[in-house]
Order: C-alpha cells, then structure tokens, then sequence
C-alpha cells in the first residue's frame, strides 16, 4: 500500500475530501517523522512501537580486499508490533496465502 492508497481509504472511510485526507495524512507523517529526528519512540497503542537506537561504531572487514575497517556509529530506526496488531494479523493465517516453497535443484 502506497501512501495515496491510505488517503483514499480515509477519503472512503471518513468521508474527507481528498485534500482533508492528505493534508492529515501529511500531518500525521510529519508529527512522527519529527519525533523520530529527536530520538524520540513513537507509540501506536493497537498498533505498534517505533523505536530510535544508537549503534555503536564497531570493528569490520571490507569483503573484497579483507582489510579492516572501522563502522561509523548511527541510529537505526526499528518497528515492533503490538501484541494486538500480531493477533490480527495472525488471526486467520490458515486463510492466508500460501508461499509456495522454494525448488531445490539437485547439483
């Protein structure tokens, strides 16, 4: 789902105009998009967590030539669902697509 999908899923649901329904898409994307620039988590109760971390920089190998290289330190942003979202989700998983499992072809 892109992001002009949900507006026109709020724009359905809710009954906004299109441009009610983006500007409060863009709004809400912006208010979390804010706090997470801050370092601030983002809790979605039913929904899920958004959480900042620091890594800390660290030793490495570059892959091609073997040498030793120092990792620069960063944030990463990471996603945990609530126990709520999980249980939807996984709710009716016997009805889900099935994947169908990959080949293996004999060397």
């Amino acid at each position: 789902m892109i992001k002009a999908e949900i507006i026109a899923r709020i724009d359905r649901k809710v009954g906004f105009s299109k441009n009610h329904a983006s500007d409060v898409v863009e709004a809400t994307f912006e208010i979390i998009k804010s706090c997470l620039e801050k370092g601030e988590n983002v809790k979605i109760s039913g929904f899920g967590r958004f959480v900042v971390r620091s890594k800390n920089p660290r030793r490495g190998r570059n892959p091609k030539t073997g040498e030793e290289i120092i990792i620069k330190g960063r944030r990463v942003l990471t996603f945990k669902a609530s126990t709520i979202l999980k249980e939807t989700i996984n709710k009716n998983s016997s009805t889900a697509p099935q994947v169908p499992p990959t080949s293996v072809i004999p060397d």
